[in-house]
Formats: C-alpha cells, sequence, structure tokens
C-alpha cells in the first residue's frame, strides 16, 4: 500500500549519508540528518502515545527553532494536523482560534503558558506542552523518553496535512485546510521548476508560521535533500556573511530592502548564489532593480496564497520580469474573469481564479464559506485582481477589498475596525493601506468620535497593542470629524487613501 504523507516523500529525499549537515543555525549548532530522522521519530512517538483522535489538530505559537521545525515534521509523521499560530497574536487571537479549531494539542512558549493554557483547558484542549528557542520546555522532556524509531503513518492523498487561518475581509478568520497531496504536488512542482540542484543550501530567515517559510522554503530544501542556514530572526548583517556559503535565498520584499541598507553586499558575496526569490507581497520595481545592481542576480517574484502554495513563478531560465509574478506553474489552470463570469482577453484586468493538485480542500467548519470561493466549475476565486499579457506574464494589479499587506503580512481592516469599533467613545472608523519604504504597505486608522467624546489616538494604538498581533496594528490614527461617504453612503476608502499617501515617504 503506497504511503501519501508528505513526511513520507521529505524522509525519501533525505541523503544517504544521514550523518551529513542538514542544519546549520545562526547560534552555531549543527543537526545531522540521523538527528532530524531520530527527533522526528520521538516526538511523534510522543503525540501517538497521547490516545489522540483521528485527524486531531496540534496547535502551535512558539518562537522559531529547529525544534519546531521537527515539531511540524513529527505532526505530519504521526499523521495529524499541524496548525501554526503567528507568535504575534494575542489572546483574543487565540482564543478564537482555540475555541474554532478545537486542538488535541496546544504547544506554547514557556512565558505564556499561563494564559494560553488556560483558554486552550477551558477550549476543551486536553494536552498543553511548552517549547522554547533555547531547546527547552515540557515537549522535549517528554519526547526524551520516547523510542527514537517510528513507523511513518498511513494517510491517504486527501487527508489533512495543516490548517492555516487566513482572516477574512469580512471580520474572523478562516481555516484553510491544506491536505498531503496539495502541499507535496506543490512542492516536488518547485524542485524542477526553480531547477534545485544537489549541492544547493538554502538560508531560511522566513519565520515558520506562513506558508512562504514553512512550507515553500522548508519543503524545497527537504525535498531536496539540501542544507539549510538557519536564522530565529532575519538579520541583514549575518545573511550578507553567509550568502558566500549559500546559493539560494528567499525572502519578503522587506528583507531585500534591508538588505541592500548593508554596505557589505556586493558582487563578491553573491558569487556563489543562484538564485534569490521573493513572495509574499508586491515588489518595487526600484528595489528590483538595485538588486540587479548591486548584486547582478535578477530576484525571481512568484505569487501563491495560504488556500494555494504557490500558483505563478517567473521563469528559472528566461526573463523574469520586474512587477510582475511570471506564468502559471504546471499544473496550475488559470484565468481572469470579469463579474459576470467571462473570461476575459489579453491585458484586461479581472478577478484571478485558479485550479490544480495544490489548491485547498476548503475552509474548516465553513461549508458555506467554501462554496462560495469557488465557481460551478471547480475555479478558486482568488480575491486578487489582475490581468496575462500578451506574452503570457500575469500581473497582480491589486487585490480585491481592503487587503493590506504589510512586510509580508496579510492584515485585512474589517477585523482591526471591529476592535477599534468597540472601545469606548468610538463612533466608527475606517482602515487603509497607505505605502511605507519598509513595510510596503502599513495601516493607517481613521477614527471617528461620538457625539461629546474626546478620543486620544495615542490611546487607541495603545489598546490595539494589548489586543492584537504587532503586524496589524495601524503605524498612524487620526480622529476625524466625519469619514469621506459616496452618495449611496459608503465610506470612500480610496479617498482616504490618496488623502494619506504622502504620510510615509
Amino acid at each position: 500500500m503506497s504511503n501519501n504523507n508528505l513526511f513520507a516523500a521529505l524522509r525519501a529525499s533525505f541523503p544517504s549519508d544521514l550523518d551529513a549537515i542538514a542544519i546549520e543555525t545562526d547560534n552555531n549548532l549543527f543537526y545531522s540528518w540521523g538527528d532530524i530522522e531520530r527527533s522526528t521519530a520521538m516526538m511523534a512517538n510522543l503525540l501517538v502515545s497521547l490516545n489522540l483522535p483521528a485527524g486531531a489538530r496540534v496547535a502551535v505559537q512558539v518562537e522559531k527553532s529547529v525544534e519546531a521545525m521537527v515539531l511540524y515534521l513529527a505532526t505530519l509523521r504521526a499523521g495529524y494536523v499541524f496548525l501554526p499560530l503567528n507568535t504575534a497574536y494575542q489572546s483574543a487571537e487565540i482564543e478564537y482560534f482555540i475555541g474554532n479549531a478545537e486542538p488535541s494539542v496546544v504547544v506554547c512558549t514557556p512565558a505564556n503558558f499561563g494564559w494560553v493554557s488556560k483558554i486552550a483547558f477551558n477550549a476543551g484542549t486536553e494536552h498543553v506542552f511548552t517549547l522554547s528557542d533555547d531547546r527547552t520546555g515540557s515537549l522535549l522532556e517528554r519526547a526524551a523518553y520516547c523510542s527514537a524509531e517510528h513507523q511513518i503513518a498511513v494517510v491517504q492523498a486527501d487527508d489533512l496535512a495543516a490548517i492555516l487561518y487566513t482572516s477574512g475581509t469580512t471580520g474572523r478568520s478562516k481555516g484553510a485546510m491544506l491536505s498531503h497531496q496539495n502541499m507535496l504536488s506543490n512542492a516536488q512542482v518547485l524542485k524542477t521548476y526553480w531547477a534545485w540542484q544537489p549541492n544547493d543550501v538554502l538560508i531560511h530567515a522566513l519565520p515558520i508560521f506562513h506558508v512562504h517559510g514553512l512550507f515553500v522554503a522548508l519543503h524545497g530544501a527537504l525535498i531536496n535533500g539540501s542544507k539549510m542556514i538557519w536564522l530565529a530572526k532575519f538579520d541583514p548583517k549575518y545573511v550578507v556573511s553567509k550568502l558566500p556559503e549559500a546559493t539560494v535565498f528567499m525572502g519578503v520584499p522587506t528583507l531585500y530592502v534591508r538588505l541592500l541598507a548593508e554596505p557589505g553586499l556586493t558582487l563578491d558575496v553573491c558569487r556563489n548564489m543562484r538564485l534569490f526569490l521573493a513572495g509574499s507581497a508586491p515588489l518595487l520595481i526600484e528595489t528590483f532593480g538595485e538588486w540587479q545592481g548591486r548584486t547582478g542576480h535578477t530576484i525571481l517574484e512568484r505569487y501563491g496564497m495560504s488556500e494555494t502554495a504557490m500558483l505563478t513563478s517567473n521563469p528559472y531560465v528566461g526573463e523574469r520580469r520586474g512587477g510582475t509574478v511570471g506564468f502559471a506553474l504546471p499544473g496550475v489552470d488559470l484565468r481572469v474573469q470579469d463579474d459576470a463570469g467571462a473570461t476575459l482577453s489579453a491585458n484586461e484586468i479581472g478577478n484571478i481564479q485558479v485550479k490544480g493538485p495544490n489548491i485547498f480542500q476548503g475552509y474548516w467548519r465553513m461549508p458555506e464559506k467554501t462554496k462560495e470561493e469557488f465557481t460551478a466549475d471547480g475555479f478558486f476565486r482568488t480575491g486578487d485582481v489582475g490581468k496575462i499579457g500578451l506574452d503570457g506574464y500575469i500581473t497582480i494589479v491589486g487585490r480585491s477589498k481592503d487587503l493590506i499587506i504589510s512586510g509580508g503580512y496579510n492584515v485585512y481592516p474589517a477585523e482591526i475596525e471591529g476592535y477599534i469599533n468597540d472601545m469606548p467613545g468610538v463612533a466608527e472608523s475606517a482602515l487603509v493601506g497607505v505605502p511605507h519604504p519598509d513595510f510596503g504597505e502599513v495601516g493607517v486608522a481613521v477614527v471617528i468620535a461620538k457625539p461629546g467624546q474626546q478620543l486620544d489616538s495615542a490611546g487607541i494604538v495603545a489598546l490595539l497593542k494589548s489586543q492584537l498581533a504587532n503586524f496589524k496594528i495601524p503605524k498612524h490614527c487620526v480622529v476625524l470629524d466625519a469619514l469621506p461617504r459616496n452618495t449611496m453612503g459608503k465610506v470612500q476608502k480610496n479617498v482616504l487613501r490618496e488623502q494619506y499617501k504622502g504620510l510615509f515617504s
């Protein structure tokens, strides 16, 4: 019987010499391929020993570490469902995710154990463990007593492997359900499309709680049996110092901007590099051009989503065109339609829809929402707006609704507006995205007071910081008498964007 477990495919790609170095960390720790094999087996055996129900969710909110990566792989190995949570999420957000996903296991940092365990136990979670980025915590203490041998769980191709929460434009987050086949098919396509080489070394400088770092980067290196240089936190000076030892780097545009600020970034330090990849947010054409001039390399831009993993990519061989996301990947059908459902001609701007083996299974416990997001013929409505050129290059020209992408993270105004509107004295609010030289885009909150009430913009921001992840916090808040509206009474966010677009320039 064939095993469709994603971990089985990754494990089969490990080099024959298990004593070879698989991961070198930024604090001079070295992990062999054998270490990964043994540690994932021990952690998988710990999970199995808990007698979890089939399809049990393992929710994880910890700092980036090799052990956190091992926990992800062990969850796959044992046949359970991994649920990564952004380390910046605060109590109101964690309460929603745990209540909605009903995980059997929650793993958090030791510092957060008090409040996270309270939320988890109240929601019916049976097991709460801790994991620190210094290789301590109850999870590792328990796993240390488990066997280092484990038979990889047999799963079906469509069995769930992960749930990624992606905020909705109309409020609460939705859990995108990704199967083993969704992620494996994508990893296999990218291995070929990006021409991974036997001697490749990846600098892993991304967080591991979303698609880019957890799936694209991690799966890419593992399915190629490639060594990783592992950074717990992005440090531009350290990255530049390690470029001569590496061949592949993946980053969001913000990381490229910060690397360009380093005087040490030269043609010489990039001499062994094969590929620089960018995604998660649009790369400014100025950054694209400056990178070419400084390093002699052309950044390869691609496009994907939590619900789909990677969808398109500029070519590895051929023109990597700045301002575009290249072509649909092999196996991905991509079309652009108007609001009436008619497929548009080349260079006509419309709604991007996709179909393929990498497209998610639907939204967790939201059958109506899932149905709504798919067309009658099975295409997923991405919510992005774009066009396909005469020569096939795809350009994303905007995002439906009001999504803000700040430093590579999605910020949905409706969610933040909900928190502001609940504050004492607030009548209503509007959050818009404006250009920012470092983050690409940041939020500006415009708040209206109730009659006779006084509001303090700094106080509003301070209260938000106690409730929400830092990347969601508006970089500027202003209190006005009224919001601009059209004749139908709808808030004109385009007017606000225009009004504040030069705030950070």
